[in-house]
């Protein structure tokens, strides 16, 4: 038994600057998204009012509109202040959900601001080891040449 394919699928749908797989079932499909995760693509989606039961390729334009305006402006829609990803923005103190290259841009900022300041962990992004405390004695060497060199 196959299924009907619909005449107005998609099977790429382009948004946010990131192409979503239309195959995939709508959550899954978001989740393609630099900065949303399941749990918040769900949550867009139900106050978008939209099916979750369906394919990506099948929404429509509008449909996509909707989400992406619930996406970008959490906070117009009573998405709760926890759920977000950037809660007290260090430079304007504001609480919103990055996104796509704004995400992007936004984690260099701060590991600029991070470096300018001479934090510990600025200096390890800058010297490019390990930040959250691993053990660097015998991992994350980075491709160096281990070993002992071989006579000739």
């Amino acid at each position: 038994m196959a299924l009907e394919i619909p005449q107005d699928f998609k099977h790429i749908l382009r948004v946010l600057n990131t192409n979503l797989a239309g195959e995939q079932k709508v959550v899954y499909s978001f989740t393609s998204i630099r900065g949303v995760g399941r749990r918040y693509a769900n949550l867009c989606l139900k106050k978008a009012e939209c099916n979750i039961d369906r394919r990506a390729g099948e929404l429509d334009d509008e449909e996509v509109e909707t989400v992406v305006k619930v996406m970008k402006n959490p906070q117009d829609y009573k998405i709760p202040k926890w759920f977000l990803n950037r809660q007290k923005d260090p430079k304007d103190g504001t609480f919103n959900h990055a996104l796509a290259n704004d995400l992007n841009s936004k984690l260099r900022d701060d590991f600029e601001r991070m470096k300018k300041m001479r934090l510990h962990r600025g200096l390890r992004h800058m010297w490019g080891i390990r930040v959250r405390g691993q053990h660097t004695k015998t991992t994350g060497r980075g491709g160096r040449i281990v070993g002992v060199a071989k006579k000739k």
